[in-house]
Parts: C-alpha cells; structure tokens; sequence
C-alpha cells in the first residue's frame, strides 16, 4: 500500500519497543466496567428484562462482528503479502482474544435471552419457509456452528503468527500464558524454513478465511439481525452488516495505533506515514458503507413494495429518526468530507475526531438494526441504564481480553520486522525444499 521509505529496526530496538507494561490503570478501569455492566446486567434480567436483553444482543453484534472484522483484516495483509503494517498489526491481532468470549455470549442469547431478543421464538413467522429457517433449534445450531468455526479458525490464525515471534525472544510476558508460550516453542524450526512454513499455513488459512467471513458473517446477519422483522428481507444486508463491521474495526485500530505509539514511546516504528495509510483505508471504506448504505435504500425506494418500504419508513419516524440520521451523518458525511486531504489524515486530532465519529456511528448503527425492529412505533427513545451498563460489561470485558493478549504476547511482528529472510515471502517457496515455487503456485 505504502510508497514511503520504510525505517529497519533492529531486534533490539523492536523488543524494547514492547516491554513498557500496559498501565495499570488501564487494566483497573477495564474491570470496573465489567463489574458495573455485569451488576447492572443482572439487575436488568430481574427488574427489565426485555431492555437488558435487547441490549445485550445488540452489543454483541458490536463487538463481536468488529473483532472478527479485525482478524480478518490481519489476514488480508498475509494474502496480500502487505509489509507496510508489520510495526502495527499486532495491535490488531489481540481483538481476537475476546472471540472465545463472544462464542459464549451468543450461547447466552439464543439459549438464555432468546424470548427477549428473538419474535420468532414466541410468534409464528409470517411464511412457511421462515418458519422452517427460523426454527429456534435450527437457528442456534447453525449459528453456533458457524460462528464457532469462524472464531476458532481466527483464534488458530493469530496463533500461529504470535509463535512465529514468541520463537525468537527470549521468555517474556504475563505469567497466565507461560505454558503456552512454552508450547508454542516446542517443534520450533531453524528460522528460515519456520519463515516460510508458516507464510504457508498462514496463506491456506487466510484465503479459508476470507470465504467463511463473508459468507458466515452474512448468514449470521440475517438470523440475528434481519430476522428480528419478520416481514423484511434484503439481498444486500449481509454485505451491509459485515462491512460496517470492517470499518468499525479500521477506525478503532486507528485510535489503538495512535495510543500504542505514544505508550510505548515507538516513534520511530510507528510513522507519519502508517496513519496515513490507516486513513485512506478508513476513508475508502467510509465511501464503500455509503455505497452499500444507499444501494441498499435506493432499490427499496424504486420498488416500493411494502415488505421492504417500512423497514426503512419505521427508522425515518419518532423516535428512531434521529438515530437513523445520527448513523448516517457519523458514518459517512462527517468522515467522508474529513478525511479528503492527506493533512487531515496525518493530524491526529482530526484523524481522531473523524475515527470517534465513525465509531459512534457504527455502534448506533447496531441500536438502530435491532431496538425499532422489536419496539416498532415507540412513544420514546429506549436507550439509558440499561443500554449503558451493558455497553460498559461489553466494553470492559474487551479490555480484559485484549489486555491479557498484549501482555502475553509479543506487541510487535519482531520476526518480520527483523529477520534476514523476512522478505523471502514475496517470493513464497516450498517450506520443505526451500526451492521458490512456480508462479502459478
């Protein structure tokens, strides 16, 4: 992506780079949150539980598809051979501790909330064919199943790219993962060949990846979300769903990037020229979430048919319209007019307004696909204590996992941002022989 001349650290500079402890305060307002949210949360089942539930599953869909968002990002770098995000994409890799989490959050949903969140399991769907594929049996297990696949692919993913540097540094990191980081040692091989066996593994893995995410991520957009209106269908709201969760996960990597430079005082790895290549890609996907977004209500529009017409004239009404405008001014207009020049993604303070905007966005985004859809035609806004603690469970549940990552684990790609053969892998060979391969290969 990047055209700019890239620093070479050495191995030394990369490891100093990553021993600055995460500050404790950081680790303490994480627990706080969860503790609050999860109070609030089991308050919320016993006093509201139709608010307390919809708001946790709404969060999920947040947090869960922004985290995948993220690993599937991390993957594309590897199928595209990219070298410009070496310094940076650890950053991202740690979004996927918080995967296994969600796996078990969305057991809670469907199993525990599901007469809360889902019509479908105390109505009967308006079709014949909806109330097969919204069989609550049938749901759960395809939806588990899918997303489980997914989530543990994720997690094998990242695994195998946190070994390739945890083989070379000497032993460091939080206590929990000893073990594994022994294990991860374990049947490592001399430095070139474990190089280009794990580009490999990695390239088979990503391209897996990249095919379950979008087709998985769609599936679970229609049973989760869509399905919550009975009456709706859409062809493009998977690609809608999965591709908000893309740029959610670009923008809060961007604020991360921007927090790690200045905690681990990393100036001279983390560039100028990294958040400026982090904003054009939030502003590409700003612009790609505007084309779907209008795609999307264009055709409803032209067609005109009921079934479609009031999903979208039921968030352009009291109370929902402000949400509807709220999402479309902070997803697309105010990133999309912001971040045009080069300037305003190389500033900070403006490449952070415009990733916050975003962010927000995207999380109202959430609110809006499900509250109208269970709520319909309200004499209020439902969003306050409950919404809020449950965000906070959410949110500090995340900083928990992500920090217990960071803290584990190398918070660089020291192998490829050190080794001698690091840019063997533009030109992959086979990990066996060690001769290039053919190009078709």
């Amino acid at each position: 992506m990047s055209i700019h001349e890239v620093h070479l650290p050495t191995r030394d500079e990369v490891l100093r780079a990553t021993d600055r402890p995460i500050p404790a305060i950081v680790k303490t307002a994480s627990l706080a949150l969860a503790a609050i949210g999860l109070i609030v949360f089991v308050a919320g089942v016993f006093l509201a539980p139709d608010r307390v539930w919809r708001a946790f599953h709404f969060n999920w869909l947040f947090f869960a598809a922004l985290c995948s968002a993220a690993v599937m990002f991390v993957a594309v770098q590897r199928i595209v051979t990219a070298r410009w995000s070496r310094p940076v994409i650890r950053f991202l890799e740690g979004y996927a501790a918080f995967l296994p989490v969600a796996v078990v959050f969305l057991a809670l949903s469907l199993f525990v909330g599901k007469n809360q969140i889902f019509p479908w399991t105390t109505q009967t769907p308006p079709v014949p064919e909806k109330v097969f594929f919204l069989d609550h049996g049938f749901v759960a297990l395809r939806d588990l199943l899918l997303f489980g696949i997914l989530a543990a692919l994720q997690v094998w993913y990242v695994y195998t790219s946190v070994r390739l540097d945890v083989g070379i540094v000497p032993e460091r990191g939080a206590n929990w993962a000893r073990g594994l980081r022994a294990r991860m040692r374990n049947g490592y091989a001399e430095e070139r060949r474990q190089l280009h066996s794990t580009h490999s593994l990695q390239g088979k893995l990503s391209v897996i990846m990249a095919l379950m995410f979008g087709y998985f991520w769609s599936m679970l957009a229609y049973d989760l979300s869509m399905s919550l209106d009975m009456h709706f269908q859409s062809t493009l709201y998977g690609w809608w769903f999965f591709m908000t969760a893309w740029l959610g996960a670009l923008t809060s990597f961007s604020l991360l990037v921007m927090w790690w430079r200045k905690h681990l005082n990393a100036y001279d790895l983390i560039t100028e020229q990294h958040f400026h290549d982090l904003g054009k890609l939030c502003f590409a996907f700003t612009a790609f979430w505007g084309y779907l977004t209008f795609a999307q209500y264009l055709i409803m529009w032209y067609g005109n048919m009921g079934e479609e017409t009031h999903f979208w004239r039921l968030r352009l009404i009291a109370p929902w319209k402000g949400i509807t405008f709220s999402v479309f001014m902070l997803v697309f207009v105010a990133p999309f007019f912001g971040l045009m020049s080069r300037a305003a993604k190389v500033f900070l303070p403006t490449f952070i307004l415009f990733a916050v905007s975003s962010l927000i966005g995207t999380y109202l985004q959430r609110y809006g696909e499900v509250y109208p859809s269970l709520y319909g035609v309200a004499a209020g806004l439902p969003f306050g204590l409950w919404e809020l603690g449950v965000f906070a469970l959410y949110l500090g549940t995340w900083g928990l996992c992500y920090a217990a990552f960071m803290d584990a684990f190398p918070r660089m790609r020291v192998f490829l941002m050190t080794s001698r053969y690091r840019d063997e892998v533009q030109v992959p060979v086979d990990p066996k022989t060690m001769e290039p391969l053919p190009a078709h290969e």
